[in-house]
C-alpha cells in the first residue's frame, strides 16, 4: 500500500466527507470535535454533518493543507494526513503565535478509517509525515484535543506536550 499525494485535494471532496464521516461515526461524534458548531449532527445523520463540515472541509483542502496524502486499500480512503508549513497569511487561528514561524510544520487531518485501526497505517503515516517535514526542513508539531485518544496516541508516538492552547494541546515531536 502506498501514500500519494493527492494533487488536486478538493477534486477528493465528496469521498474524504465519507471518510470523515465514518470517523466521526466511530469517535462517538468526537472527532472531528466540529468545536464551532452550536449543536452537533448526531453519528447517523449524514446530511446534517455534511452541511456543518463540508464549508470546513473545503476551505481546509483548498487554503490550508500544503500537502495532503491519503492511503488506500481496494481503491477506498483509509486514512489521511497532511501537511501545513507555510503559516504565514493562513487563517489558522488555532496555532498559537508562539509557534507560527519557517521552522514550523504541522501535522494535520491525521486519521484512520475505524475499520482499518490498529493494523499500524496510523504509524506508517505518522513516520511518513514526520520524514517529510524533516526533508523540508520544518519541526513537526500535532494540535489536537486533550481528551482524544489521539493525545496518548501522538505521546506514545514520541511527541511531548509543548503547551496548553485554548480547548487544545500543543505537541511537538522529539528528535
Amino acid at each position: 500500500m502506498k501514500i500519494e499525494r493527492v494533487k488536486n485535494p478538493l477534486i477528493l471532496k465528496g469521498e474524504l466527507l465519507g471518510f470523515v464521516f465514518r470517523v466521526y461515526q466511530s469517535t462517538g461524534g468526537a472527532y472531528p470535535a466540529l468545536e464551532w458548531v452550536e449543536e452537533k449532527p448526531s453519528t447517523d445523520d449524514f446530511e446534517g454533518f455534511k452541511k456543518v463540515y463540508e464549508p470546513f472541509l473545503e476551505f481546509r483542502l483548498r487554503d490550508e493543507f500544503d500537502e495532503l496524502y491519503v492511503l488506500r486499500r481496494d481503491g477506498k480512503i483509509i486514512g489521511t494526513v497532511a501537511l501545513v508549513y507555510n503559516l504565514k497569511g493562513k487563517d489558522i487561528w488555532w496555532v498559537p503565535e508562539e509557534i507560527k514561524n519557517e521552522k514550523t510544520g504541522l501535522i494535520e487531518f491525521f486519521m484512520v478509517d475505524p475499520e482499518y485501526k490498529g493494523k499500524g497505517y496510523g504509524s506508517k503515516l505518522l513516520e511518513f509525515a514526520v520524514e517529510r517535514l524533516k526533508e523540508l526542513g520544518k519541526e513537526a508539531y500535532v494540535i489536537t484535543f486533550p481528551k482524544l485518544e489521539a493525545y496518548s496516541y501522538y505521546l506514545r508516538k514520541g511527541f511531548k506536550k509543548l503547551m496548553d492552547y485554548k480547548e487544545f494541546v500543543v505537541l511537538k515531536k522529539e528528535s
